[in-house]
């Protein structure tokens, strides 16, 4: 079976193609979801954000997702210790979950498939990308966020050029384009991908 990341800058529209390719029958890991879910079951993990930024982040066993927010998103350093501790969890929770599947390839839908190295553990990435200013609206419609907040989350995120130039495919997802046929095109050649393996 194939491993296949799905990533995109944020309002890029990665969670629609992934939505589109769970459709076409492909089971995908989204790996948010699954930070936020080992952020609270993961007794490990619990242990060691309570030892790295406090006890009093958890009430009741639950992680108090904003008091987190607060503490990270003012400083690089304590983001950066945030996902030193929650990627590997993250990339080992993917693993268990891929092994588990049975189609002829699985998606790992991700904003920082390179930045956390999770690349290294899939055979292709799909990049799914957006001209900025469409990206900063969808956000801000998204999230309830100003403009200044979303480019405050861009600025953190390795540029879309880049990130695009790394991906094996590209999902345009500008406006003016058709989103299906992409994704239908790219389904094909994963799938003839996977006989080949």
């Amino acid at each position: 079976m194939l491993r296949v990341g799905i990533t995109g800058g944020i309002g890029s529209g990665k969670t629609t193609a992934a939505k589109i390719f769970e459709v076409l029958g492909i089971p995908v890991y989204y790996a948010d979801d699954a930070a936020k879910r080992l952020m609270n079951e993961d007794e490990v993990l619990k242990e060691k954000i309570q030892k790295q930024f406090g006890k009093d982040l958890y009430i009741q066993g639950k992680l108090d997702r904003k008091k987190m927010a607060e503490i990270v998103f003012g400083s690089p350093e304590k983001l950066e210790s945030l996902n030193a501790l929650v990627h590997p969890a993250t990339l080992n929770d993917a693993e268990i979950w891929m092994q588990k599947q049975t189609a002829p390839y699985t998606l790992k839908e991700a904003a920082l498939i390179f930045e956390s190295g999770a690349h290294e553990h899939l055979d292709y990435v799909i990049g799914v990308t957006a001209p900025a200013a469409e990206r900063i609206q969808r956000t801000m419609k998204r999230d309830g966020t100003t403009r200044e907040e979303v480019i405050a989350r861009m600025d953190k995120q390795l540029d879309e050029t880049i990130k695009m130039k790394l991906c094996d495919f590209v999902l345009n997802n500008a406006e003016q384009e058709m989103l299906l046929p992409q994704v239908l095109a790219v389904h094909e050649k994963l799938l003839s991908l996977a006989n080949k393996k």
